[in-house]
């Protein structure tokens, strides 16, 4: 398979893939796909598939039985991964199994806080970062939550992504930006994941808002779903995040129309 070379893990992997795709003046490009959707094994060929596709990095979804950030779509992959077994230790194993087979994106582990404290915060860290893993994404711990998660990623050189939505106030933008490891996602809208038919018309002043009061990376997710949607936000912030769109996508048509939208998606930004 096809992969972007990376010479650097962690946190350093992060900032050179957002620095990279900056220098080809471009946005990164960064899809999600769930782990043990429509089964571990279809998964892990799919994410190799969105890494041939163009992946810059890739967000790892772990299934959760309380996804409150997940639209319909995303819920749905969670919970057949769910059904088929999926558990967080065979997560950790097939990000493994992807840099055996020569994957060399980085990779951010998203998962909601509940299973990582069952896990052990410092055990899953040490696991997630030995078997490959570059960073966490964790909806549901906020940046004034996280130094006990943080301390610990900090240790090992690992990526903590802060979140920021339209309602956050330059407080918690700066506490945000201080908090964050890699770079800051921005939540476009005050809701949940979900394909969506436009942006939302104050985006690009958020961007700049939050721009304004710090140099991190900033990456838009949550409801990007076309190509067009993808080039707006590269005009604007430093990366894409594409999922639900992408799993709609093989609902309908299968893998085949992941990978062409991805790689449209990859091209638009």
């Amino acid at each position: 398979m096809t992969n972007k070379q990376t010479i650097t893990h962690g946190l350093s992997a992060i900032q050179q893939t957002f620095a990279a795709a900056k220098a080809d003046h471009r946005a990164t490009f960064m899809p999600w796909w769930m782990l043990g959707y429509p089964d571990l094994p279809s998964s892990i060929k799919m994410i190799q598939a969105l890494i041939d596709a163009g992946a810059d990095a890739i967000e790892i979804g772990i299934p959760f039985s309380d996804p409150l950030a997940d639209g319909v779509v995303n819920q749905m992959a969670a919970q057949k991964a769910l059904e088929n077994g999926t558990t967080l230790t065979d997560c950790i194993g097939a990000i493994k199994t992807l840099r055996d087979g020569g994957a060399t994106v980085p990779f951010l582990v998203m998962s909601y806080v509940n299973p990582l404290l069952a896990y052990g915060l410092d055990r899953y860290t040490a696991d997630a970062a030995a078997a490959g893993a570059d960073g966490f994404i964790v909806p549901d711990l906020p940046p004034d939550e996280a130094d006990e998660f943080l301390k610990t990623c900090d240790a090992r050189g690992m990526a903590l992504i802060s979140f920021l939505a339209p309602t956050s106030n330059s407080e918690r933008i700066k506490l945000a930006a201080e908090k964050a490891r890699g770079f800051i996602y921005l939540v476009p809208v005050t809701g949940i994941t979900g394909a969506r038919d436009a942006l939302p018309t104050d985006l690009e002043t958020y961007i700049k808002r939050v721009r304004s009061a710090t140099d991190t990376p900033l990456a838009v997710g949550f409801g990007v779903s076309t190509p067009e949607q993808a080039h707006a936000i590269g005009q604007w912030a430093d990366g894409v995040i594409v999922g639900s769109a992408l799993t709609r996508a093989f609902q309908r048509d299968g893998a085949d129309a992941v990978h062409k939208l991805a790689a449209a998606l990859r091209a638009a930004c």
